[in-house]
């Protein structure tokens, strides 16, 4: 059997601002991402199985036909059992980023490659419970860890400060051995927690209720990436 090698791919060092649409409208989708276009990175799709994680969301047919409503790049965040089955579906259906669960995953190194060969990049989740320890040797291979600064499978919850301690011990691993990795915070991201996420190392945020909650969802995409661009210029 042929070894995968490390893999790395090149990482502008400014903040990603990742819109949740679990937090907005679902008979307006499509409207939702236009809302944001412009102001925001990546479009962040929660998909779950209620297995899992209990609850359900949306699928591949529903992330194959947004696709076609956009040119914002999907972050595609699968909190599904299985996902050596089903994450290269959603490859191919375009997503640019495609994270799947540690937990949910016998060998995260081997889908991690057939996501990549399918055009995706490949991420890794560590939900709230989980030590991010048994898994720091694990960066060279994927683009992207998402941290879940909440448990996974409910939109909404209070983000929970405790977890950046797991950001932290990823932001020194991908120092110390010099990755582009991009490091993801999932979980009550707002004006009020987003500039501590990024003071621990994180680069990458996901921010549902902030975001479609407000007003104005593309000025709290702006007012977002400002708070964060701050917190890492002093962090």
């Amino acid at each position: 059997m042929t070894a995968i090698r490390p893999y790395t791919s090149p990482v502008d060092p400014s903040p990603i601002i990742a819109p949740s649409i679990l937090a907005a409208d679902f008979a307006h989708l499509a409207t939702a991402v236009h809302d944001i276009e412009g102001a925001a990175d990546w479009v962040h799709v929660d998909v779950m199985d209620n297995h899992f994680v209990p609850n359900l969301t949306i699928g591949l047919p529903v992330v194959q036909s947004l696709r076609k409503a956009t040119v914002i790049p999907f972050d595609v965040h699968l909190m599904i059992t299985d996902p050596e089955r089903w994450a290269p579906g959603y490859a191919e259906a375009g997503a640019y980023n495609v994270t799947f669960h540690a937990e949910a995953c016998e060998n995260p190194v081997a889908l991690a490659g057939t996501l990549r060969a399918a055009g995706a990049k490949a991420g890794l989740a560590i939900d709230r419970d989980t030590p991010v320890e048994p898994y720091l040797e694990l960066l060279p291979y994927v683009d992207t860890v998402l941290i879940m600064t909440i448990k996974a499978g409910f939109g909404g919850q209070k983000f929970m400060p405790e977890m950046l301690e797991k950001v932290r011990d990823v932001r020194r691993r991908i120092r110390a051995k010099n990755l582009e990795v991009r490091l993801e915070v999932d979980g009550g991201i707002a004006a009020d927690t987003i500039e501590q996420a990024a003071e621990a190392g994180a680069d990458a945020f996901v921010a549902g209720t902030a975001v479609y909650g407000a007003d104005d969802p593309a000025e709290a995409c702006r007012k977002l990436r400002a708070l964060a661009e701050r917190a890492t210029v002093h962090a």
